[in-house]
C-alpha cells in the first residue's frame, strides 16, 4: 500500500512544541521551495520550517496571491524559475491522492502524470539555474516495492511488480536531470503516515471513533506506517544532512500487521474493534486499488538509521497515540 498526500489532501494541525524548535539543531536559515505545500504532509514540513525562522516558498498551481507563492504548471511544465532563485532547498511532495478515487485508465494516468510530469518540470527546472540549490527532496512511496510479503525489505531491494512500482520508478527515474547537474537528490520514500488530518489514516480515525473498525481482509498483512511527527523530522534530517542521498525509507523500524495495528486503533480510542472488512467486499468498493490495500508492506528504514535518525514514535501504539493528541 502506498501513502501519498499532495496539494490534494487535507491539511492536518500539527503542533510542534516551542520547546522542540528551541533546541531542534540545525543549518543556517534556509529558503525553501516546497511543491504540495497544502497537503498533509507538506502543510506540516511549512510549519516546521517557519517555525524555525527558515523561508517557505509555496509552489501552486494557480495565480500566486501571497508573498510567499510561486505558480508552476507541472503537467505543462512549466516552473518559475525567478521563484527558484536562491532557494537552497526544493522539495516536491506533488502528486493525486493515490486513494482519492476508484482506479480507472483516466484515474491512473493522472496519479502517474501528478508525479512524473511535476518531478521532471521541477528538475528541469533545478537544473536550468545558474546557481542550484543544495538539494533536491522528492517524494516517493513504499509502492516502489511492491507486496513484500513476510520478507522485510530495505533500500537495497529492487522494484515490485504492477502498477505502483512502475508509477515509483517513473517517478524517481524523473528527477534525472537535476541528480545529472550535480544536485544532491534524496527520494523519501513514504510509508502509511499516521495522522487524523489527512491521508489513510485520516479515514480511519472516523471510523473506528464510532466503532466501526476492524482489520482489513485477514489482517496478516504487514503496514509500514510513520507518525507524522516523524516524517516531518526525517524529512529536515534529509535536508540538513549533506552526505545523504538516493533512496530512503521514511517508515518506522518495525512494521506491523494489520491486525496489530487495529489492535493498537481499539486500545488508545477505547474503542471495540468488531468489524472486519472482508476481502470480497473490499474488492467490490475499491476495484484495483484493493489489491494493494490487502497486500502486505514489510518495509524497514535501513539508510535512515544508519544516518543517525532516531523516532520519536517507533511503534503503531505510540504513533497512533501521538495522532490523536494533535
Amino acid at each position: 500500500m502506498d501513502e501519498h498526500e499532495d496539494e490534494t489532501g487535507a491539511a492536518a494541525g500539527l503542533g510542534f512544541a516551542e520547546d522542540e524548535a528551541a533546541v531542534r539543531e540545525g543549518p543556517a536559515r534556509r529558503r525553501v521551495a516546497i511543491a504540495g505545500a497544502s497537503g498533509l504532509i507538506g502543510s506540516a514540513l511549512a510549519r516546521s520550517l517557519r517555525a524555525d525562522g527558515h523561508t517557505v516558498v509555496r509552489l501552486v498551481r494557480r495565480e500566486a496571491r501571497a508573498e510567499d507563492e510561486a505558480r508552476w504548471d507541472p503537467e505543462r511544465g512549466d516552473v518559475d524559475t525567478a521563484a527558484l532563485a536562491g532557494c537552497d532547498t526544493v522539495v516536491n511532495l506533488a502528486g493525486a491522492g493515490i486513494g482519492d478515487h476508484r482506479w480507472t485508465d483516466a484515474y491512473k494516468r493522472t496519479i502517474r502524470d501528478s508525479r512524473v510530469l511535476g518531478t521532471a518540470a521541477l528538475a528541469d527546472a533545478v537544473a536550468s539555474l545558474d546557481q542550484r540549490p543544495e538539494v533536491f527532496v522528492c517524494g516517493s512511496a513504499i509502492g516502489y516495492y511492491g507486496d513484500t510479503g513476510e520478507r522485510a525489505v530495505d533500500e537495497s531491494a529492487g522494484p515490485g511488480e504492477g502498477f505502483l512500482p512502475d508509477v515509483c520508478v517513473e517517478w524517481e527515474d524523473a528527477a534525472g536531470a537535476a541528480a545529472e547537474a550535480g544536485v544532491r537528490t534524496v527520494f523519501a520514500r513514504t510509508g502509511l503516515v499516521v495522522s487524523r488530518g489527512g491521508g489513510a489514516w485520516g479515514r480511519l480515525f472516523p471510523l473506528f471513533k464510532a466503532g466501526l473498525g476492524g482489520r482489513i481482509g485477514n489482517g496478516r498483512q504487514y503496514w509500514s506506517f510513520i507518525a507524522l511527527h516523524d516524517h516531518i523530522a526525517a524529512l529536515r534530517h534529509l535536508i540538513d544532512t549533506p552526505t545523504l542521498e538516493g533512496p530512503f525509507n521514511l517508515t518506522a523500524p518495525e512494521p506491523e500487521t494489520n491486525r496489530e495495528v487495529t489492535a493498537a486503533m481499539g486500545r488508545v480510542l477505547r474503542r471495540p474493534t468488531p468489524f472486519p472488512v472482508p476481502a470480497p467486499a473490499l474488492r467490490l468498493a475499491l476495484g484495483e486499488f484493493a489489491g494493494d490495500v490487502l497486500g502486505s508492506q514489510r518495509v524497514v528504514p535501513r539508510r535512515l538509521l544508519d544516518s543517525g535518525f532516531r523516532f520519536a514514535f517507533p511503534g503503531a501504539e505510540e504513533a497512533i497515540a501521538a495522532a490523536a493528541r494533535d
